[in-house]
């Protein structure tokens, strides 16, 4: 007797985690590691697009002979987002926004909209996670209900790809937004929503209206424990650029940086400040990250702090530093980091002990970046073993003082890039001194309009910016014979 069924479609285990593919299931993926991450998805044909037969007529050309783009940007009419995207949003591009939970990704997108919509523009707003009434909430409470906003921006709430891209086809918006790509689900593909399968095949379907009809589309996207973004790998391959929305969760700024960018430079990073009116862009970032006490240059401060310019692309900000150094109780020392990172905080203790004579072996040792900053730039090494020095030996670094420099495991310190334009920051900010690595032209120095102390070591550096420490009976540094005053460490 014959089937009434049809053939039973053919099914992959794909990799949740790395999108690898397996025949069968397996505990552990044999790509990327993971455990019970395989799922059964089903494999479904590619889709035959008419350029791609045959009798296509497409042949290579000359590079010179290739026609300028004529695409015409259109401004968000929020400066920090358009600095990030390179100018705003291109037509027919994919953009992927992704953050923590609670980090402010919704109220970003939303008032992204609202300053499409004030510029002219339409705006499809698709919502899986929330209600129409919850978002119009939101908007009501950004103060949008009254702006263009509240008539341009068209809200809809469903989660299925096939009747979002019929809605956008039909009212061709200039703008589409998807909250979230983790949500959205095709009915004629298996899987719940988020799976290798419905994210993928989800993400090609937005695409093709995005570059078919010109839509330029945002997608909201979550990351994982570890700070990726949720999903497959293939999604950030899939789109045109890639922002990360970071910051403590129940701090007051956040920072928009660009992990990928067809259209502009990944270098430059926006900066925000969450509030009960939503994220309203910070004037002077420059000055944000100071700490509420003590923050200003010729303010007096407790030992284990200094302030060090850093460089987010070409924007420069300066950053506190601090740190706490205690004695350790039982068991292994404590080493945690906030904002810095942790393995780089380990090198430093060990170069400290080694090259300068600080020991910290049997101390707990405590770093952070005020203001919820992250930084993982090595030009932060100088003010990290100096604020840990500093709090170690009780002796305040004088507020009026920046520093900055790579350390390196020999205890030499090492030039950084931009040091011009971060020392200029710092003098327009009121700093008077600055400890730098020795290199570079020293003879422009004076143009820059702050003091500048070029070191060549870390111990050098040390005592110019804690000073000579109290010697103890016994007590003689590692690596020195008979140093003197100025170099006792």
């Amino acid at each position: 007797m014959s089937s009434a069924r049809g053939p039973r479609a053919q099914t992959r285990y794909v990799c949740q985690a790395c999108a690898a593919e397996q025949l069968r299931w397996e505990g552990q993926c044999r790509a990327c590691g993971a455990w019970n991450s395989l799922v059964e998805t089903p494999v479904e044909r590619p889709r035959r697009h008419a350029s791609a037969g045959p009798a296509s007529s497409a042949r290579p050309i000359a590079l010179r002979d290739v026609a300028d783009s004529d695409a015409v940007r259109r401004p968000i009419g929020i400066g920090e987002i358009d600095r990030v995207l390179g100018g705003g949003l291109v037509p027919g591009s994919v953009v992927l926004v992704g953050g923590e939970p609670g980090i402010g990704k919704s109220t970003l997108v939303l008032q992204a909209a609202a300053g499409i919509a004030a510029a002219g523009g339409t705006v499809l707003y698709a919502t899986g996670e929330e209600s129409a009434a919850q978002v119009r909430l939101r908007a009501s409470r950004l103060g949008l209900l009254e702006t263009p906003a509240g008539e341009r921006i068209a809200l809809l709430a469903d989660s299925e790809i096939g009747r979002i891209v019929e809605a956008a086809r039909a009212s061709r918006p200039d703008v589409l937004i998807v909250d979230s790509i983790q949500t959205a689900t095709l009915d004629e593909l298996a899987g719940p929503a988020g799976s290798v399968g419905q994210v993928r095949e989800s993400t090609l379907r937005l695409m093709e209206i995005a570059k078919g009809e010109g839509v330029a589309t945002i997608l909201v996207g979550h990351v994982t424990k570890d700070g990726s973004l949720a999903g497959p790998k293939a999604l950030e391959h899939l789109v045109d650029a890639v922002l990360t929305l970071e910051g403590e969760r129940y701090a007051a700024f956040r920072l928009l940086r660009a992990v990928k960018n067809r259209y502009g430079s990944t270098d430059e990073v926006g900066v925000f400040e969450m509030g009960e009116h939503g994220l309203a862009a910070v004037a002077d970032p420059a000055r944000a990250f100071f700490a509420q006490d003590g923050g200003a240059p010729g303010s007096v401060v407790a030992p284990g702090s200094v302030v060090a310019p850093t460089l987010e692309g070409t924007r420069p900000l300066l950053v506190e530093v601090q740190a706490l150094v205690a004695p350790g109780g039982y068991g292994a020392p404590r080493r945690t980091a906030t904002g810095l990172d942790a393995n780089r905080l380990d090198l430093l203790v060990a170069v400290l002990a080694r090259r300068a004579g600080v020991g910290l072996g049997s101390h707990d040792v405590y770093a952070s970046l005020a203001g919820g900053l992250r930084v993982d730039e090595p030009a932060l090494d100088l003010a990290v073993a100096a604020a840990l020095t500093s709090s170690l030996r009780d002796r305040p670094i004088d507020r009026d003082t920046v520093a900055i420099g790579e350390v390196g495991l020999l205890g030499e310190l090492r030039p950084v890039a931009g040091l011009e334009r971060r020392l200029r920051e710092a003098a327009r900010l009121g700093f008077r001194c600055a400890v730098v690595p020795r290199g570079g032209r020293a003879d422009g120095d004076a143009a820059l309009g702050i003091e500048t102390i070029r070191v060549g070591s870390l111990r050098e550096a040390l005592g110019r910016l804690v000073g000579a420490p109290v010697e103890r009976a016994g007590h003689r540094p590692v690596g020195s014979a008979d140093p003197s005053a100025a170099e006792r460490w």
